[in-house]
């Protein structure tokens, strides 16, 4: 896990915060998965903020982004593990 605005290509991004319970469950879902992943912390930078909104076309979080692209927000753990083909 990194919190970079770039993450290595291949990587699971997600956007979230450390307040955020749904950020909290995703981030142990991720780890537990062992899969590769970078989180960019929206609290942090107004940049980050404004590209996770951008991303989703919404203010919500966490927002998890995946190589191919495609996102998801305020994801189940079902709809993660559905994404990553588990």
């Amino acid at each position: 896990m990194t919190d970079s605005l770039a993450p290595a290509a291949g990587t699971i991004t997600m956007y979230g915060a450390d307040w955020c319970r749904d950020c909290r469950r995703t981030e142990a879902l991720l780890t537990d998965l062992g899969v590769e992943w970078a989180k960019v912390d929206v609290e942090a930078s107004a940049e980050a903020a404004a590209q996770a909104q951008a991303i989703s076309g919404r203010t919500n979080i966490p927002v998890v982004v995946f190589p191919d692209g495609s996102h998801l927000v305020e994801p189940s753990d079902d709809a993660v593990r559905a994404a990553l083909g588990l």
